[in-house]
């Protein structure tokens, strides 16, 4: 059975890559689609933001001496790539969707308003946003944030390379331990690197649960959609 009604998926720009150095990686990019399409068919509302990071990072710019606010303009833009690459494959799937954009830019993509997500939502439509919140020196976890609230969205799910959260990074100490549930203060008392402490904070003000878990393994978001213990749930 269904536990949500509608979700808010976050991608990482970064699994967008998959076994390449730089770009897109058009297996993953479909293993996605896919993965959307069985949630889709299950009468699940599906919201998307995808993050950059695999073509420019505004924060990684600024360190190269690139002003901070066009690198984060950057950023914006490269996640309006990222957006169109996601709607082109769920329409190669005949899946409906609809890339809204933070920032004026049709006929690339329509202008983002709530009423016009919510609309498409209940049409069926598959939602991407892009263009993070349209704003420099805020992440596309903040964009994820408040556009699960906005949508009033059940839960934001974040899809990683990792299979939750941890103790500490993974992929860098092996005596690491796995949360499979954790409270939105523990996450700041522990100084986890979940996502940004502007996101977190307003899924606490607003009371947006938040799934971290594997979406490079196929069929896993599916599994987090039934239920399934998969992954960490972040609540109170």
């Amino acid at each position: 059975m269904n536990n949500f009604r509608r979700v808010l998926l976050k991608l990482s720009g970064e699994s967008l890559m998959g076994a390449k150095q730089y770009g897109i990686d058009n297996d993953r990019l479909a293993d996605y689609a896919q993965d959307i399409e069985a949630a889709v068919k299950r009468g699940i509302q599906v919201a998307i933001v995808i993050g950059g990071g695999n073509i420019f990072r505004g924060l990684s710019g600024a360190a190269q001496g690139f002003d901070r606010v066009q690198g984060d303009q950057m950023g914006m833009l490269a996640t309006v790539i990222n957006s169109l690459a996601l709607g082109s494959a769920l329409t190669s799937r005949g899946v409906k969707n609809r890339v809204l954009t933070a920032i004026r830019m049709e006929p690339i993509g329509e202008f983002y308003s709530k009423r016009r997500a919510i609309d498409a939502l209940e049409a069926g439509e598959v939602v991407i946003l892009s263009g993070g919140t349209g704003n420099p020196f805020f992440t596309t976890d903040t964009g994820s944030s408040l556009r699960g609230i906005e949508l009033e969205a059940d839960v934001m799910l974040k899809g990683t390379r990792v299979d939750g959260i941890y103790t500490a990074d993974p992929e860098k100490d092996p005596t690491a331990t796995k949360f499979d549930r954790i409270t939105y203060d523990e996450i700041y008392q522990r100084g986890l690197k979940v996502m940004d402490l502007t996101a977190t904070t307003m899924c606490m003000e607003n009371n947006l649960p938040i799934i971290v878990f594997d979406m490079d393994t196929p069929g896993n978001l599916l599994k987090v959609l039934s239920g399934e213990p998969i992954g960490t749930y972040v609540g109170f």
